[in-house]
């Protein structure tokens, strides 16, 4: 089976992904010295996906059609929104859930009261955006399997 060059842009991309996810357990290891599998499907962490995924697509679709192309300048657009969601946006979101989950463990505790509505003890993931150096090990990652796969998919 031969497969055509024009999917080595949404291979690159995916093999990023999967690659930072599957890195991500690899290092919580290192940093605790202990296997969690959840780490494969989890948001945050080193390296970013998000950002591995995005850039690999923007350098696959750069190496592929030409870096002075309409579409390379639309996925360069679509990787920088990506990054600076998961770096701005995504990643203070994370925090104001920290927050509000130590308000409301601090207010149960400092007024004895027990918040019986369900909703204040809801599991929420307060981990979802990335922070910079995240981001930027995301991006070295997309960078190197992007050009490393290029001559596998004879661009």
């Amino acid at each position: 089976m031969v497969i055509s060059p024009s999917f080595y842009p949404l291979f690159a991309a995916l093999l990023a992904n999967v690659t930072a996810q599957v890195l991500k357990l690899f290092i919580f290891y290192f940093r605790s010295n202990r296997w969690d599998l959840h780490q494969v499907i989890s948001c945050g962490g080193f390296p970013s996906s998000h950002s591995s995924t995005v850039v690999a697509l923007a350098t696959a679709i750069g190496l592929q059609e030409g870096f002075d192309s309409a579409l390379f300048a639309i996925t360069c657009i679509f990787a920088l929104i990506v990054i600076y969601d998961a770096v701005n946006v995504r990643y203070y979101a994370g925090k104001n859930i920290q927050l509000t989950k130590q308000l409301i463990s601090d207010i149960e505790e400092m007024q004895k009261v027990n918040f019986s509505d369900p909703i204040y003890h809801e599991k929420i993931k307060d981990v979802l955006g990335h922070k910079f150096v995240e981001a930027i090990g995301g991006i070295i990652l997309g960078l190197l399997v992007a050009f490393l796969m290029a001559p596998l998919m004879a661009v």
